[in-house]
């Protein structure tokens, strides 16, 4: 039997992920890894003109002052998978489904902090692509969310995943991922129940007037998908308003999950059970007890986005990401000035 801590993180953090899918899954076609390669040596450059080492010594010099690399954390990764089951697959065919929600959750061990970055989907990185058959055929600048897709649908796409986003943030080490399939979405708010929100942006009106900006909404198992998932792909950076709508849920449904578990522990169990066929994991049972505990006991997690902008490629919207404001985010998150 899965712990009740556990599982009451599963439904808190990864539980929420799990909504993220994209409306119109074909963006994944044949041709895409050659319309989105680009020339990795600018992006290259860019990360030498910062001083890093997470995995070396641990300091850094940022603004004159040197910095030592947080020890005491642990680094999640959180993906939202785009397939309503995570089905093996061969590598290199781009069918393993896309990483439509990616978070990063930072844990501080010792005082128990918990930090969680939303990492937009458009994200252009540079990161190892492979061709049909699994081999290697180096790096290239893309989109994040298709690092999952040249793997094999389980723990190899989630390794590449992983790759991607510490390559992302400059060598960070990422100990542990969580990959949960889109068909987990009735199961967890069955379990949860209602959750209230207020609507961020009118991304959703034309389709869904219910759904006008500033409206007060209550969010159940029958209406979650339309404000989760929906997104209008003619429309320009319509993924980042979809973010912004995920990013008010997830804060009411960390409060609701607390709620719960407080009247009823059992349910937290429930919920973790009905996602195992949809999830893929290297983390244990005993490490989802501690970062509930510290959920608990901390309360609200601190919350950022990776800073950019979104812009509009040849063929798909694309996220670049400020170099300097993801680096001040970097220091402030994972490192401890040196006195």
């Amino acid at each position: 039997m899965i712990p009740v801590a556990a599982s009451a993180v599963a439904v808190a953090v990864g539980g929420f992920i799990v909504f993220q899918g994209i409306q119109n899954v074909q963006e994944v076609q044949s041709g895409y890894e050659e319309d989105s390669m680009e020339d990795t040596d600018s992006a290259n450059d860019t990360e030498s003109a910062y001083d890093t080492d997470a995995s070396g010594s641990g300091t850094v010099t940022w603004n004159g002052k040197t910095y030592r690399y947080n020890e005491r954390l642990s680094n999640y990764l959180f993906l939202g998978v785009d397939k309503a089951e995570l089905v093996e697959t061969e590598a290199g065919y781009l069918d393993a489904g896309q990483t439509d929600a990616i978070f990063l959750v930072a844990w501080d061990r010792v005082d128990g902090k918990l930090t969680v970055v939303s990492i937009p989907r458009d994200t252009m990185t540079p990161y190892d692509y492979y061709g049909r058959g699994g081999q290697n055929l180096g790096p290239m600048k893309s989109h994040l969310n298709l690092a999952y897709a040249y793997g094999d649908g389980k723990h190899e796409s989630c390794r590449m995943s992983v790759e991607a986003v510490s390559q992302l943030f400059y060598g960070l080490p990422i100990e542990k991922y969580c990959a949960i399939s889109l068909e987990a979405l009735s199961e967890v708010m069955e379990e949860v129940g209602n959750v209230t929100v207020t609507v961020p942006n009118n991304s959703l009106e034309e389709k869904y007037p219910e759904y006008k900006e500033g409206t007060e909404v209550t969010l159940d198992s029958e209406n979650i998908e339309p404000f989760i998932r929906y997104r209008d792909i003619g429309v320009s950076q319509s993924a980042l308003s979809r973010l912004e709508r995920q990013e008010v849920f997830l804060e009411a449904f960390l409060e609701k999950a607390e709620e719960r578990f407080a009247e009823d522990p059992g349910f937290v169990t429930r919920s973790y059970e009905a996602m195992q066929p949809y999830m893929v994991t290297n983390a244990g049972a005993d490490q989802f007890v501690k970062l509930m505990e510290s959920l608990a006991s901390k309360g609200k997690p601190e919350h950022w986005t990776v800073p950019g902008t979104g812009t509009e490629g040849v063929n798909y919207d694309e996220y670049h990401v400020d170099e300097d404001g993801l680096y001040e985010k970097m220091i402030e998150t994972f490192y401890i000035e040196e006195t």
